[in-house]
C-alpha cells in the first residue's frame, strides 16, 4: 500500500544551533502507510474466497472432518489474542502499528466512521468500505518482512479450514493478485481471515488440522493488493459471511455489542517502536518493494559519526518528547525536550554527532507518553572496565543450547551482542547471580557475552554457537 514520506525539523532551534555544522544534525518525518488507500481484495477475490472456504468446510463435514458443530453452539464468542507478534532473536520494542480499522460508514467516498467514531479507516469511490484491521510493519517494513522479523499469530484457537501459499510477496500496488492467507474457524462458528503473508513462511498444517491460540501461522509480507508489508485481519460470524465483526468495542460500532479482543488496545495507542543507533543515515526510504538498508551497529570508535533514531507509533500532536544520550560516566553528552507537532500512527526522527569524548558503554535514552527506552551502544571496546573479572569460567564453548558461567564474583548482568555489536540477549539477576545463559534461539555464528559482577567488574567472552 502506497507509502509517503514526510521530512519535517521538529525543534527548530535545535536544527538552527546544528544546521551549520557538518557534525552535528537532527530531523524527523511521518510514515504514512497506504495513503491511496488500496483495499486489501477484490470485490470477485472477497466472493471467490467465500465460495472457496464453503467447499473446504462441506468437505470437511462429509469426511467428518469438521471440528465445530453449529448445532453445538451455546452462544457467546472467542475471545482474540493479538495476532502479531515479533520471531525470537529480534529486538525492537515493537514492530508494528495500524492504519485502518473497519469502517461503519457505508456511504462513500470519504465518508469514515471507525469504531470508535474516528475516521482512522477507509473507502473507495467503487463503493468498497475497509472490511477489516489492517497492522503495518514499523519501522523498515521491508527489512522486516525480508528478516521475517514480524510473526502472524492465531488469534484464538480453531481448526484450519483453508490456506494458500507460494503467491508473489513483494506487491506495490493495486494488481488483483491472489494473498498467501489462513483461514481459522473457531469454536463459536467464527472464521477470521489472515491475509498477505510473505511467500514461504506459511503454516505447513493442512486444512483440517487444529491451531491453539497464539500459535505461529506465518509472517507479515505483502502478497495480494498491497503496497507494503502487512496484515489485514478479518472476521465473520459464521460460514455465511452475512455478518463482518469488528472485534474492537465502541460507540460507533454497530455490528457486535462487545469486544471480542481480551484485552482490547487503547485507540491511540502511543509507543516507542524502537530506539537505534546506526553507522550512517538510516533514513533513506528506497523505491518499494526494495529493502530498507539500516546501518545498525552498536559498536562505534571516536570520531566515528553515529546517528540515532527514535521512531515512534501513536505519536499525538503536542507531548513532550525527551532524548538523551548518557556517557559511561553517566553524564550527559546530550539532553533535547521537545513538543511533538503532530499527530501520526507512525513517526521517526534522527540525529547524528561525531564527537563523542569517551570510550566505553554508551547509552541512547527515549522518553515518551511514560516510557523510556534506553539503547546501548559501545564506543571503543567491547570490555569497557579495566577491572575485568579475571577467575571466570564460560563452557561448553563451543556450544550448541548454553553455555554455564562460573566465578568467584556474582554476575550480575550478562549481555549478548552478534558480531555487529547488536544486542541480542540481557539478563539481570541480583539476587542469585546469573550461573547459564540459553542461546537455543541463536543461529549458528559468532557472539560475544559481555558480563558483569556485583561490584562493577567486566568481562567480555568470545562464544561460537554450532
Amino acid at each position: 500500500m502506497k507509502l509517503k514520506f514526510t521530512l519535517l525539523i521538529v525543534c527548530l532551534c535545535f536544527h538552527h544551533l546544528y544546521a551549520q555544522d557538518k557534525n552535528h544534525g537532527f530531523g524527523g518525518g511521518e510514515y504514512i502507510f497506504n495513503q491511496t488507500k488500496t483495499p486489501c481484495l477484490t470485490s470477485e477475490q472477497r466472493e471467490r474466497i467465500k465460495g472457496q472456504l464453503q467447499e473446504h468446510i462441506e468437505l470437511l463435514k462429509l469426511e467428518n472432518k469438521l471440528a465445530y458443530s453449529v448445532s453445538a453452539r451455546n452462544g457467546g464468542h472467542v475471545l482474540f489474542d493479538w495476532p502479531i507478534q515479533q520471531a525470537a532473536g529480534f529486538n525492537y520494542n515493537d514492530t508494528w502499528a495500524i492504519s485502518g480499522y473497519v469502517d461503519h460508514n457505508s456511504s462513500f467516498p470519504n465518508a469514515l466512521t471507525d469504531y470508535n467514531c474516528g475516521t482512522i479507516t477507509y473507502d473507495t469511490a467503487s463503493g468498497y468500505n475497509h472490511q477489516g484491521v489492517d497492522v503495518y510493519l514499523w519501522p523498515f517494513s521491508w527489512k522486516q518482512m525480508d528478516d521475517m522479523q514480524t510473526e502472524i499469530t492465531a488469534a484464538a484457537a480453531g481448526q484450519i479450514i483453508a490456506k494458500g501459499d507460494g503467491q508473489f510477496d513483494r506487491s506495490c500496488d493495486f494488481n488483483s493478485n491472489v494473498w498467501n492467507a489462513v483461514y481459522i474457524q473457531h469454536s463459536d462458528g467464527s472464521i477470521a481471515w489472515y491475509g498477505h503473508m510473505k511467500n514461504g513462511s506459511v503454516t505447513t498444517k493442512d486444512v483440517g488440522e487444529m491451531v491453539v491460540q497464539g500459535e505461529v501461522l506465518g509472517t507479515v509480507g505483502s502478497s495480494g493488493n498491497s503496497t507494503g508489508p502487512h496484515l489485514h485481519f478479518e472476521v465473520y460470524t459464521d460460514d455465511s459471511y452475512t455478518q463482518l465483526i469488528d472485534p474492537y468495542y465502541g460507540s460507533c460500532n454497530s455490528l457486535n455489542g462487545d469486544s471480542w479482543w481480551q484485552s482490547q488496545l487503547p485507540y491511540s495507542n502511543p509507543n516507542i517502536n524502537a530506539a537505534l543507533t546506526h553507522s550512517d543515515n538510516p533514513i533513506v526510504f528506497p523505491t518499494c518493494p526494495t529493502a530498507e538498508t539500516t546501518y545498525e551497529s552498536n559498536t562505534f570508535e571516536l570520531g566515528d559519526t553515529i546517528y540515532l533514531t527514535a521512531f515512534l507509533r501513536d505519536q499525538i500532536e503536542n507531548t513532550s518528547l525527551n532524548v538523551k544520550i548518557i556517557r559511561p560516566n553517566d553524564s550527559w553528552f546530550f539532553n533535547s525536550t521537545f513538543n511533538t507537532s503532530t499527530t501520526s500512527s507512525s513517526w521517526y526522527y534522527y540525529w547524528f554527532f561525531n564527537s563523542f569524548d569517551m570510550e566505553g558503554e554508551w547509552k541512547w535514552e527515549v522518553t515518551y507518553e511514560g516510557q523510556t527506552l534506553t539503547h546501548f551502544f559501545t564506543i571503543g571496546t567491547l570490555s569497557i572496565d579495566e577491572n575485568e573479572l579475571n577467575t571466570i569460567s564460560v563452557y561448553p564453548n563451543p556450544t550448541k543450547d548454553f553455555v554455564n558461567i562460573t566465578s568467584k564474583h556474582t554476575i550480575v548482568k550478562a549481555r549478548l551482542f552478534d558480531i555487529q555489536g547488536k544486542t541480542i540477549q540481557t539478563i539481570s539477576n541480583t539476587t542469585s547471580g546469573i550461573k547459564k545463559v540459553n542461546l537455543d534461539q541463536l543461529s549458528h555464528g559468532m557472539y560475544f557475552l559481555t558480563l558483569e559482577g556485583d561490584s562493577n567488574q567486566q568481562k567480555t567472552i568470545k562464544i561460537i554457537k554450532e
